[in-house]
């Protein structure tokens, strides 16, 4: 017996499309995922090619460097060392030198009309072959000796406090004053001797 179909052939048609509605949805959400991933794919691939082109510019330049220079040799040190030392004696002999011509000009602002001069010595408180300072105050004073003559016991005392005020001298103490007699006129024959401050020395 042959089956009949007694439904109107248009609701027959729309049950079709009603039970392949679900089929359709997922062939197209899968499509859509497809699409999705590859795209993230050919992004990902890009941006993987990119960083590999970077990372082989960069390897690129860092072979390009020159090589790092040698150190220095161990002749080029004992240079530097001999150098080094040579600049610091500079040093040292440079702050301990004495400025005679300043140590004159300050001495010859403070002689008194009164007064004239036998002799004088100076020598340096530093030693040219050991560049030591002679210990100030460990006996009495000899790098600055005077000699001289003046009228009056009063002439040497007012020649021996305007010393004490030379910033280079040091230590000024009076060695003798003795009244004498020179051509018939009475005069005082003195010796004064000093000190010489040093740049860096204590109370220098």
């Amino acid at each position: 017996m042959r089956a009949v179909n007694l439904l109107p052939r248009e609701q027959s048609q729309r049950t079709i499309k009603k039970e392949s509605l679900p089929v359709l949805i997922g062939a197209c959400s899968g499509v859509l995922v497809a699409a999705v991933l590859g795209a993230m794919f050919m992004m990902g691939s890009g941006k993987v090619a990119a960083q590999q082109r970077e990372l082989d510019d960069l390897n690129g330049l860092y072979q390009a460097l020159p090589p790092a220079p040698a150190g220095p040799s161990q002749a080029q040190q004992q240079l530097a060392g001999e150098q080094s030392a040579r600049v610091t004696a500079l040093s040292t002999a440079m702050t301990s030198r004495v400025a005679w011509d300043r140590v004159f000009r300050e001495f010859s602002l403070v002689l008194p009309d009164d007064v004239w001069l036998t002799t004088l010595s100076a020598k340096s408180p530093v030693s040219p072959l050991t560049n030591a300072s002679a210990s100030v105050g460990a006996g009495p004073p000899s790098q600055f000796t005077i000699h001289g003559r003046t009228y009056s016991h009063d002439g040497v005392a007012r020649l021996l406090s305007r010393l004490q005020v030379v910033p280079d001298l040091t230590n000024v103490q009076l060695q003798s004053s003795t009244l004498t007699k020179v051509g018939g006129q009475d005069v005082v024959e003195f010796s004064i001797a000093a000190d010489i401050k040093v740049a860096g020395a204590p109370g220098g």
